[in-house]
C-alpha cells in the first residue's frame, strides 16, 4: 500500500453507509456526486478492495465496504480524540483548574457543567483531560488534576466520592441485525454469551459490563475499542451488537442509525461520580464545579 487514505475519503465512505447512498454522502460533504465518486474510486484503488456496488439506482456499500467503513469509523474517532486532546493541552497551559473526566461524562455532561462554571466565574480557565475511568482516578491520586469524573462501579482507596448522576447502558444493533426485529426480550445470559463490540478494559463502561456479567458464561468480545464513537461505528457497520451508555447512543437511536434491544435479567444502571483526593477538601473553582455537577 503506497499511501494512507485521507480522512475526508474515509468520512465519505462512512457517510455512504450511514446515509444510504453516495449522493446523500456527497451532499453531506458539500461536494458534487462525481467528485465523491472519484474520491471513493481512488480509495478503492489505494486499498485494493471494491467498496461500492454501483447500480443504475445508485451506489451502496459492498460487504468489503461495510467492513472498511467500520474500521474507518474507528480511525475518525481517534482523529477527533486527537484534536480534543490537542485543544485540552492548549487550554491546560494557562489553566486555573485541572479536571479529568471519563469519556462518556466528558462528552455528554461536562460541557454543560463547564458552561455554567464559566458563567459564574468567567475568569476561570479549565484544562480538561479526557481519559478512561481508571486513568481519571490515577491522575487524581497523583495530584495531576484537582477533580475527576468517573463512570465505573469501583473507585480506588484514597479518594473522596460524590454521586453526580446515573446512567444506563443499553444494547444497540444495526437496523439490519436480526436482533433489531426480535419479538422476545433479550435476556442477560444470552447477551453475555454473544461476542460484542465493547469499550477497552479500564473504561467505566467496560467495568460496569464486566461486573454485570461476572456470574454468567461470557463470550470473548468481537472487538475492544477505545471510544464511544468507535464502538458505535462498528455497531452501525453490522460488526456485532454493542453495549454503550444511553447518553452516547440517544441521537443514533432517535434517527434510526441504531436500534435499542430491550434487555432483562441484568442490571446495567451505574452511578456517575466526582472524585478528589481524600483529606484535601475542594476549594475555589473546583468546589464550584462540584456543586454544579452534584445539583439535581
Amino acid at each position: 500500500m503506497s499511501a494512507l487514505p485521507d480522512l475526508d475519503s474515509l468520512k465519505l465512505l462512512v457517510d455512504v453507509g450511514e446515509l444510504g447512498s453516495l449522493g446523500r454522502a456527497a451532499r453531506a460533504a458539500g461536494i458534487a456526486q462525481p467528485s465523491a465518486s472519484k474520491r471513493i474510486a481512488l480509495l478503492e484503488r489505494r486499498l485494493g478492495l471494491p467498496l461500492l456496488e454501483r447500480t443504475p439506482r445508485g451506489s451502496t456499500l459492498t460487504a468489503e465496504g461495510k467492513m472498511v467503513a467500520g474500521w474507518a469509523a474507528q480511525v475518525l474517532a481517534a482523529a477527533q480524540e486527537l484534536m480534543r486532546a490537542v485543544q485540552a493541552v492548549r487550554l491546560s497551559e494557562a489553566a486555573h483548574l485541572r479536571v479529568a473526566s471519563s469519556m462518556t461524562v466528558a462528552e455528554y455532561l461536562v460541557p454543560r457543567w463547564l458552561g455554567e462554571l464559566q458563567h459564574r466565574e468567567p475568569e476561570v480557565q479549565v484544562g480538561l483531560d479526557v481519559v478512561n475511568s481508571a486513568d481519571v482516578a490515577a491522575r487524581v491520586l497523583a495530584g495531576e488534576v484537582e477533580l475527576g469524573f468517573v463512570e465505573g462501579p469501583t473507585v480506588p482507596d484514597g479518594l473522596d466520592v460524590r454521586v453526580v448522576g446515573t446512567d444506563r447502558l443499553v444494547v444497540v444493533v444495526a437496523p439490519a441485525h436480526p436482533w433489531a426485529r426480535r419479538r422476545t426480550v433479550l435476556r442477560g445470559p444470552e447477551l453475555a454469551a454473544t461476542p460484542l463490540v465493547v469499550r477497552e478494559p479500564g473504561s467505566g463502561t467496560r467495568e460496569t459490563l464486566d461486573v454485570a456479567f461476572a456470574a454468567m458464561q461470557r463470550a470473548t468480545p468481537r472487538l475492544e475499542l477505545g471510544s464511544n464513537s468507535a464502538v458505535k461505528g462498528a455497531a452501525q457497520a453490522g460488526v456485532a451488537p454493542a453495549v454503550l451508555s444511553g447518553h452516547a447512543v440517544e441521537s443514533d437511536v432517535a434517527t434510526g442509525r441504531l436500534v435499542e434491544v430491550p434487555l432483562t435479567g441484568v442490571n446495567l444502571v451505574r452511578s456517575l461520580r466526582a472524585v478528589w483526593r481524600r483529606g484535601r477538601p475542594l476549594t475555589g473553582p473546583a468546589a464550584t464545579l462540584l456543586a454544579i455537577a452534584g445539583r439535581p
